[in-house]
């Protein structure tokens, strides 16, 4: 995996760092396949936050 897909995914990457890696999208079918099935992950990674964990389940007991 290209480390910037992840990055620029999660939205970390700088102005420039992001600009590049969207003109670098452009040419290359690897990433663009890589960032189809990345794209959903910071909502997976919202949602998870949004859940109970387990020690939560077990105090409520």
């Amino acid at each position: 995996m290209h480390e910037e897909v992840a990055a620029y995914v999660l939205g970390v990457l700088d102005e420039d760092d992001n600009e590049a890696f969207e003109r670098h999208l452009d040419t290359c079918t690897a990433c663009q396949a890589e960032l189809k099935r990345l794209v959903e992950v910071p909502d997976q990674l919202d949602e998870l936050k949004h859940l109970p964990s387990a020690s939560e389940d077990d105090r409520s007991r």
